[in-house]
Formats: C-alpha cells, sequence, structure tokens
C-alpha cells in the first residue's frame, strides 16, 4: 500500500456570506407585457384562441380545409404561449446563445404566411360548407374575421420584430440585452 505523502497541503475554503446557494425565482416581467411585443402576442393569443375555438365547435372534421385552418390556428396559438411565457419570465435572457430577435422574427413571419394562408381557406370554405344564416356559417363567418386580424397581428409583429433584428437605434448587444422589445 502506498504511504500517504507527508507534505499535503490542504486548504479549505467557507462561502463568502450570502454567498451560498443561489434561489433563482421566476418573477413576471410587466413591462413586458405593457410594451408592443406583449400586447400584440396577448392580442394574438386571444384572437388565436377564438379562431379555433369558433371552428371548433363546428363539424370542422367533415371538411379538410379547416383541418388546415384548426392545425395552422392551434399549432401558432401553441408556439406563441411558449414564447409569450419565455419573454414574460425573462427567460429569453438566461438562453443568451440563442439569437432571439433573429428567431422571434422568422417565427412572426413564418406565422403571418401561415395565417394569411389558413385566412384565404377559411374564408374561401364558407359559403361552400354551410347555409348561410345558419349558426355554423356564422361560426365559420367569424373564425373568417378573426383569422384575418390575427393575421394583421402577426404581421405588425412582423414588421416589428424585424426591426428589433435589425437593430434600429441601437447596436445588437444592447437589444440582445434590453430583451428585444419596446
Amino acid at each position: 500500500m502506498a504511504e500517504f505523502p507527508s507534505k499535503v497541503n490542504t486548504r479549505t475554503s467557507s462561502p463568502a456570506q450570502g454567498g451560498g446557494a443561489v434561489v433563482s425565482t421566476l418573477s413576471p416581467d410587466l413591462g413586458f407585457v405593457r410594451s408592443s411585443l406583449g400586447a400584440l402576442m396577448l392580442l394574438q393569443l386571444v384572437l388565436g384562441l377564438l379562431v379555433w375555438a369558433l371552428i371548433a365547435d363546428t363539424p370542422y372534421h367533415l371538411y379538410p380545409s379547416y383541418g388546415w385552418v384548426m392545425f395552422v390556428a392551434v399549432f401558432l396559438w401553441l408556439v406563441t404561449i411558449i414564447f409569450f411565457v419565455l419573454y414574460l419570465f425573462q427567460l429569453h435572457l438566461k438562453l443568451y446563445m440563442v439569437p432571439w430577435p433573429l428567431v422571434l422574427m422568422v417565427f412572426n413571419v413564418g406565422a403571418t404566411v401561415l395565417y394569411i394562408t389558413a385566412f384565404i381557406t377559411c374564408s374561401a370554405s364558407v359559403e361552400v360548407t354551410s347555409l348561410k344564416g345558419t349558426r355554423p356559417y356564422n361560426q365559420r363567418a367569424a373564425a373568417s374575421f378573426f383569422s384575418c386580424l390575427v393575421m394583421i397581428a402577426y404581421g405588425v409583429s412582423a414588421f416589428l420584430s424585424f426591426q428589433a433584428w435589425r437593430g434600429a437605434g441601437s447596436n445588437a448587444a444592447t437589444s440582445q440585452m434590453a430583451g428585444g422589445y419596446s
């Protein structure tokens, strides 16, 4: 058995006062909710919920066109919830290696394009799939109207996120640290 060396220098240190375990609490950033990006995300969530709830209350499964509208509405609604939570609790700052202004711009542009197709599909299918004046007709017509509004909201978000990505008025480092919303 090897003998323990006689000249061993061990040094112990105690944590600095107050420097013990770091406890991170998630607190909402109410400034984000008041920002244009936060307000538009809330608008997208409410309008998107209206679109898919109105269509889900009709026999949409009989018509493939409404299957596409439901997919777009529910998928983008869920992804918008994820982005909203990331920004509300400032989790995007913890994932600093992700270029959030670029990610948000690509998402908003993609969502705008998908909602353009959903709006056109929903609007073109209203007259074909139900009798005028009936409850399903009214719900599908309302879904078309709200899909147009949510399409516009995503378009405005795409424009604003393009400006944030481009860095209008600031450099990339300050817009990244500021959270990318104004």
